[in-house]
C-alpha cells in the first residue's frame, strides 16, 4: 500500500499529500467507490452538500472497515446556509448523513459574495473547531481579500483553501499568497478540464522519461508544488494509479515547463464552484 506524506496545518493537526474527491459518485457506486478508494490507501475524502452524496460516502468508509479516526472526512457549507444559525444547523445535517461524530475538514463552498454573510458562516464554523465537533476549518474560492475579512473578523486563519488548479490555471500568485499565511493549497479539477493538459508534449515527455501515465506526472506536478490534488475517479484501476505518484519525482525543469502551460483564455478553467468536477 503506498505511504503517503502528510502535511502540517496552521491549527496543529495533519492532511494527507493528496485526497480521494467524490463528485459526482452517488449512491451504492459511490459507496463502492468511497470504500474501493480507501481499500488503495486514501485516507482524505472530500464530499459536500452540494454533492449531495455525504450519505454514500458515510457508507464508503463503514463498508471499508477502517476504523474512523484512520480516515479523515472533509465536507462543504453550501452558499444558500451561510448565515450563523443555518450554518450551524447544515453541519448538523451533514453530520448525520456521514454518520459521524464529527468532520475532519469543514469547508465553505464558496463565499457567495452577492450575498456577502460569508463572515457569519466563518464564525459558525469557528464555533464548530472550538466545541470539537470540525477538527480543522477552511475555505473553498476564496480570494485574497474575502480571506482578509474572515481573519480580521474572528482572528482565525483558514487552514486550508480549496481552489481550481492544474497545469491551464496553476494559480502562482494565490499559491503564494497561501505559503506566506500559512494556508495549505487543495487542488478541484487537479487533472483539468477533460485530458487536455495530459496531451501536452511536456507532459507526455514526462510521463515517458520516469516511465508513469500523463495524470501521474500531472498529479505529483501539484505535489511537488505543495499542493494537494483530490483526483476523482470511480475506476479501481485510475484510483491506484492516481495515488501512484510518490515513487518518482519531477525535475524541476519538468515542472517549470507544466507550469508554463498556463493560461488566461477563459476558456479552459472556471468551473462550477459549487460541483468542483475533479477528475
Amino acid at each position: 500500500m503506498t505511504t503517503i506524506p502528510v502535511h502540517a496545518l496552521n491549527d496543529g493537526n495533519q492532511l494527507p499529500a493528496i485526497g480521494f474527491g467524490t463528485y459526482p459518485l452517488k449512491g451504492d457506486e459511490g459507496a463502492d467507490a468511497v470504500a474501493s478508494a480507501l481499500s488503495f490507501g486514501y485516507r482524505l475524502l472530500d464530499t459536500a452538500v452540494n454533492y449531495r452524496n455525504e450519505d454514500a460516502v458515510g457508507r464508503g468508509i463503514r463498508q471499508s472497515g477502517l476504523p474512523r479516526d484512520e480516515v479523515q472526512v472533509t465536507t462543504k457549507l453550501p452558499g444558500r446556509h451561510h448565515a450563523y444559525e443555518d450554518a450551524l444547523r447544515s453541519f448538523e445535517e451533514s453530520r448525520k448523513l456521514l454518520g459521524v461524530e464529527y468532520v475532519d475538514l469543514y469547508i465553505i463552498h464558496w463565499p457567495n459574495p452577492s450575498v456577502g454573510k460569508f463572515v457569519d458562516a466563518w464564525k459558525a464554523l469557528v464555533t464548530l473547531q472550538n466545541d470539537g465537533l470540525a477538527r480543522s476549518i477552511g475555505v473553498s474560492n476564496f480570494t485574497p481579500e474575502h480571506i482578509g475579512q474572515i481573519v480580521d473578523a474572528t482572528g482565525v486563519v483558514p487552514a486550508v483553501n480549496q481552489i481550481e488548479v492544474h497545469p491551464y490555471f496553476p494559480q502562482e500568485e494565490l499559491i503564494a499568497f497561501h505559503r506566506e499565511h500559512n494556508i495549505l493549497t487543495e487542488a478541484w479539477s487537479p487533472l483539468g478540464k477533460g485530458s487536455a493538459p495530459g496531451e501536452e508534449q511536456v507532459v507526455q515527455d514526462a510521463a515517458a522519461a520516469h516511465g508513469v501515465s500523463p495524470a501521474q506526472v500531472l498529479l505529483r506536478w501539484h505535489t511537488q508544488r505543495g499542493v494537494v490534488p483530490i483526483p476523482k475517479s470511480s475506476k479501481p484501476e485510475r484510483q491506484r494509479e492516481n495515488l501512484d505518484i510518490f515513487g518518482f519525482e519531477l525535475t524541476d525543469d519538468e515542472v517549470s515547463a507544466i507550469t508554463a502551460l498556463g493560461r488566461a483564455d477563459g476558456r479552459l478553467f472556471g468551473g462550477d464552484p459549487n460541483t468542483h468536477e475533479e477528475q
